[in-house]
């Protein structure tokens, strides 16, 4: 197994990770910030206020995106799977 290999599996694993995250945290960190902007214009201080939209947009997307997340999923552990024998010899 040449270096080259391992760090383009680890590289490949890496941005997967980053963008199946990110498509969970950006709608919430948005909906956090429009309920932000809500709560200084109207200067309500409650911290629950931002909880339960931000799990809901939170659930939304995952209904939306998680049958893409997994086919995304599904493809890199498959990716990984069938490049074992180039990595072993």
């Amino acid at each position: 197994m040449t270096p080259q290999l391992l760090l383009d599996v680890f590289g490949e694993a890496i941005w997967l990770i980053i963008t199946l995250v990110l498509v969970i945290v950006v709608p919430s960190l948005l909906v956090g910030l429009l309920i932000a902007i809500f709560q200084a214009a109207t200067q309500i201080n409650e911290q629950t206020l931002s909880f339960l939209p931000r799990l809901m947009v939170i659930l939304l997307i995952i209904l939306a995106m998680g049958p893409w997340m997994i086919t995304k999923l599904m493809d890199q552990f498959n990716k990984i799977f069938e490049s074992i024998p180039m990595m072993i010899g």
